[in-house]
């Protein structure tokens, strides 16, 4: 289940390739991990702090994906004055089909490709949230690839423990 494309597309021996593979890994365990769920079960929550597995995947679309790629790295004018504070991206309204927050992500995530693939490695990041973190901690692309990868897999393990919490079934992670 290919998240991107590009990814297949990146030389072997490159950093980028190397990183985007990494990401798209975690991208596909997301994904995989709430494979056969039905609705219903992408809206229970599981834990006491009340989220649900779908909350979570529009967290990763909106927050993660689309927040550090489009608005930090691209500077995307229209994403950063839309930016809202807060959680509202982890409530998905009852209206809103499990099947279109799934197609969200995997669309932000190949714009996210999109913009890897064609920004150097080295590159300053366009846009900084001040108001959200203070003093910049990350400079570059490479660094926001390496924190969205080490998000996307720590909330790939989040979505473990609710899929084993929902119906037993458990993720095998070999590499």
């Amino acid at each position: 289940m290919a998240v991107t494309e590009s990814t297949s597309e990146m030389a072997p021996g490159s950093e980028v390739g190397a990183l985007l593979r990494a990401l798209d890994g975690q991208r596909r365990h997301v994904l995989g991990i709430l494979d056969e769920l039905d609705a219903e079960a992408l809206r229970r929550p599981v834990l006491p702090s009340g989220w649900h597995c779908l909350g979570l995947v529009q967290h990763l679309a909106l927050d993660v994906e689309r927040f550090w790629f489009r608005a930090v790295v691209g500077g995307d004018e229209e994403i950063i004055h839309g930016l809202t504070s807060g959680d509202e991206a982890w409530n998905v309204a009852p209206e809103v089909l499990a099947g279109d927050v799934l197609d969200r992500y995997r669309q932000e995530a190949e714009f996210a490709d999109a913009l890897i693939t064609t920004t150097p490695i080295d590159a300053a990041l366009a846009w900084w949230p001040h108001d959200l973190f203070g003093e910049p901690h990350l400079h570059t692309l490479r660094d926001v690839l390496l924190h969205v990868i080490t998000e996307t897999a720590c909330h790939a393990g989040h979505l473990d423990a609710a899929r084993e919490l929902i119906d037993g079934r458990r993720w095998l992670v070999l590499t």
